[in-house]
């Protein structure tokens, strides 16, 4: 059994996704034991709730300094992956989480953390690349086709190994708003729950910072 805990900042649709992926037995040999979020208004935490998943919201503005508030994260994911068994493994999703991941969160789980971006890596990602600002720039540049990416996390931003990608058009009449909506609909919500699944059954190995899926 995987199990999972989900960072996320926002309304969820991602975690959503997951959730949907588990129910209908597409992703059979997982779980999500927790959903963290830094913002304590967010949708996210609900839809946790609302399918009784343990949900906490951890946030730098409740704590002194960010090492204090990386402490209390880290603490909090220990704690819930000691909880349910050493014997399985686990995964943490960021699904669209807004906060700087520690350094030291990410040696501890080197090749356990993986991220959804909403373009094709390496366009439109790296500092100052999230949200709507990555379908601003990829609009105003041009470009006819975008789409998402799963990848596991590293020291960078965006750089780490890259699972999974799946492309999507640009239309004419096409707004930051609308590209939104046709990345997540027509790639996000697929990729995100296929990598997990890949993942569960073992499927994805990391090789020279290339992730190589095996039949």
């Amino acid at each position: 059994m995987l199990n999972l805990i989900v960072l996320v900042s926002g309304g969820g649709t991602n975690l959503q996704a997951i959730i949907d992926s588990i129910e209908s037995g597409y992703n059979d040999n997982t779980r999500i034991i927790k959903v963290i979020s830094n913002n304590k208004n967010a949708y996210a935490l609900e839809r946790a709730k609302n399918h009784k998943i343990n949900a906490e919201c951890i946030s730098p503005k409740d704590f002194h300094d960010r090492e204090d508030f990386n402490k209390a994260l880290i603490g909090s994911i220990d704690k819930a992956f000691s909880d349910n068994s050493a014997d399985n493994s686990c995964l943490i999703v960021l699904a669209g989480y807004l906060v700087v991941i520690p350094s030291q969160m990410i040696e501890k789980y080197e090749n356990r953390i993986i991220n959804i971006h909403p373009s094709l890596i390496p366009s439109f990602c790296g500092k100052g690349f999230y949200g709507l600002k990555v379908h601003e720039a990829a609009l105003s540049r041009g470009a006819k086709i975008t789409g998402a990416t799963v990848h596991f996390v590293d020291s960078g931003t965006d750089t780490g190994p890259i699972i999974l990608q799946k492309a999507v058009e640009i239309q004419n009449d096409d707004t930051p708003e609308t590209i939104q909506r046709r990345v997540m609909e027509q790639a996000e919500w697929k990729i995100l729950p296929e990598a997990i699944k890949l993942i569960s059954e073992g499927r994805v190995i990391v090789k020279n910072h290339r992730a190589v899926i095996t039949k």
